[in-house]
């Protein structure tokens, strides 16, 4: 049965957040888990299929709600001794916050003894990790585990048009250098709920956001002037690449895009859960139990 503990530490930037660490018995090893954006957070899971299967091959897993989990939240911020309470959330997240976070995690986990890391991201969370191995090439992760990375930039480009993707592109970039970067945009679908600055990180087509550039390849469209896939590519530990047979985010098939991924990383290993979708419906057992006997 398992037993959560709850814990909270702090980021190499002095942002406390909450987590879940679920501990295998007398283990070094331990797993951390990267959640999507949207509404993610860890504390309403329904199923913690990733905890069970990874504590049975002696792995801990820590998850947490990092500083994208809902879509808005306010947390405090100390800096030199004074407290500021700021905005969070995905409406205001920049992918590259995902370093401090990630350190702050292992920093927190050193602590409680742990030295053996591993990296686990879902959705967002995977492309999160493929930023995170970019900025920090020099780091302590021992293997990664990308679930269903996606191409939000093409995927925006795709839903809003080019004229109105540039068009908005265009107004946050403004909205940015105006100082008002932190305003929420009222041209996006109704369940789209995004800071100007938060949608040019996603949308910017030469951003860090642009990790998985699907659309791009395949649909022959050029947004970048920087080099495809070149955060995927900074990855030098072991990697499992995982996707659902029906991912509704990859229309052109499973097979297309690993075409394309193994060009730039022809030793990770790569897998298919068949007959599910993106968010791996009744299928969350099955992706667990293939991450923990991978790792």
């Amino acid at each position: 049965m398992l037993n959560p503990k709850f814990v909270q530490f702090s980021t190499s930037d002095n942002l406390t957040l909450p987590g879940l660490l679920f501990e295998a018995k007398n283990s070094k090893e331990v797993a951390v888990f990267l959640h999507g954006n949207g509404s993610s957070s860890i504390f309403y899971f329904d199923d913690y299929s990733f905890a069970k299967e990874l504590n049975k091959k002696g792995i801990s897993l820590l998850m947490f709600n990092n500083r994208g989990a809902h879509y808005i939240q306010k947390l405090n911020v100390e800096k030199n001794g004074i407290v500021e309470r700021k905005r969070f959330g995905m409406a205001y997240e920049l992918i590259k916050d995902c370093v401090p976070d990630i350190d702050g995690a292992i920093s927190f986990l050193k602590k409680m003894g742990y030295s053996k890391f591993h990296l686990i991201g879902t959705s967002t969370g995977a492309n999160k990790i493929c930023v995170y191995h970019y900025y920090k090439p020099k780091n302590e992760i021992s293997k990664n585990v990308l679930v269903s990375g996606g191409d939000d930039t093409g995927i925006y480009y795709t839903i809003l048009g080019k004229d109105k993707f540039d068009k908005l592109l265009s107004l946050s970039k403004k909205k940015i250098d105006a100082g008002e970067g932190e305003e929420i945009i009222c041209d996006l679908l109704p369940e789209e709920f995004l800071s100007y600055k938060s949608f040019y990180d996603m949308c910017n087509p030469d951003g860090d956001y642009n990790t998985f550039s699907y659309t791009e390849v395949l649909e022959k469209v050029k947004l970048s002037t920087k080099k495809l896939f070149r955060h995927f590519s900074s990855i030098k530990k072991p990697t499992l690449v995982i996707y659902g047979e029906k991912d509704e985010y990859v229309p052109w098939g499973i097979e297309k895009i690993y075409a394309i991924l193994k060009k730039y990383q022809p030793d990770f290993t790569y897998k298919v859960i068949l007959g599910t979708d993106h968010g791996y419906t009744n299928n969350i057992p099955t992706l667990a139990k293939i991450i923990a006997e991978w790792l």
